[in-house]
């Protein structure tokens, strides 16, 4: 089970990342210049009623907003991993997933925050992160 403090703690440690409250929910995001990479998202009332007319219900616990680098890989990682990962009609032609972080572990999290970073940093800052730690 992960928290917000390991979010935190995740994306703040990644180069260029920076914390801000959305005015409009209150709730905390990461982001880099160009663009978020995570964020907390709350169900909306219309997600609510989305939801429920696919006969499905807003999960429990704290949801998380990430980046993906495709659609295609969307897909790939909601068919891989249904039980922590999931979308909602607001998603939908959004190369972004929700995260569960009461279902997912937090070397998991790691990943995936890190992955939604490279797909927003600078192509020479993530080059040089990603060789720094064997993975290019």
């Amino acid at each position: 089970m992960a928290t917000l403090e390991d979010v935190r703690d995740i994306a703040l440690a990644l180069p260029g990342v920076s914390e801000r409250v959305n005015g409009h929910t209150g709730e905390p995001g990461w982001r880099l210049k160009t663009g978020h990479i995570a964020w907390i998202r709350g169900a909306t009332g219309v997600d609510r009623r989305q939801l429920a007319d696919l006969g499905r219900d807003w999960p429990d616990g704290p949801v998380l907003g990430v980046r993906v680098a495709s659609l295609e890989q969307k897909d790939e990682m909601l068919a891989a991993e249904p039980e922590i990962l999931f979308t909602i009609p607001h998603f939908d032609g959004y190369p972004g997933l929700l995260v569960r972080l009461d279902a997912i572990d937090r070397e998991r999290l790691a990943e995936i925050i890190a992955d939604a970073w490279v797909e927003r940093a600078p192509v020479l800052v993530a080059k040089r992160w990603l060789d720094e730690r064997g993975l290019a």
